[in-house]
């Protein structure tokens, strides 16, 4: 079993099993595991931030009305399937954020889009793993408050990996 393998396994034990997961009681009963893409290795990147000079704060609004307060921190810039992507990486006192929407929102990814946190790989150079990208609590249950996508984070290229919409 690989490392993604483990580690897609313990969440889905951890969604069946516990109680601080975001699915119903009723969904539990009927829940077999989570829907990822295969793990494509070209999508584990170790890119160049380009920090903003100035990190505006942005207030980004929730799945609930409320309202989340980050810093816009910097850009990253990557291809994808020999097509050029940029995002903008978001950062709180807990460390970096990346939500982002993908070409295929609504078909095999979730509406509201899906989530990383980047990590530092280098001096000037994050992590990012579309592998480990994951649906936000509220895809499940709207109970939860989840941050909605900035429009700067909608790509129009596709990112296969990580998790794919949930189906009940």
């Amino acid at each position: 079993m690989t490392e993604l393998e483990n580690f897609r396994q313990l969440k889905d034990d951890f969604f069946e099993k516990d109680e601080q997961s975001p699915l119903t009681d009723n969904q539990k009963l009927n829940f077999h595991g989570l829907n990822y893409f295969p793990e494509d290795a070209a999508l584990r990147l170790v890119l160049p931030v380009e920090e903003f000079e100035t990190k505006d704060k942005i207030k980004i609004p929730t799945s609930t009305g409320e309202v989340q307060v980050y810093n816009r921190f910097g850009k990253i810039k990557f291809e994808v399937e020999g097509q050029p992507a940029e995002l903008t990486i978001y950062a709180s006192r807990d460390g970096f954020f990346l939500p982002f929407v993908d070409a295929l929102v609504g078909k095999e990814t979730y509406g509201a889009g899906r989530y990383l946190e980047p990590s530092i790989a280098s001096p000037g150079k994050l992590l990012i793993d579309f592998n480990l990208a994951y649906n936000p609590y509220c895809a499940y249950n709207e109970n939860w408050s989840c941050p909605i996508t900035p429009a700067e984070n909608r790509l129009k290229v596709p990112i296969r990996a990580g998790e794919k919409v949930f189906k009940e």
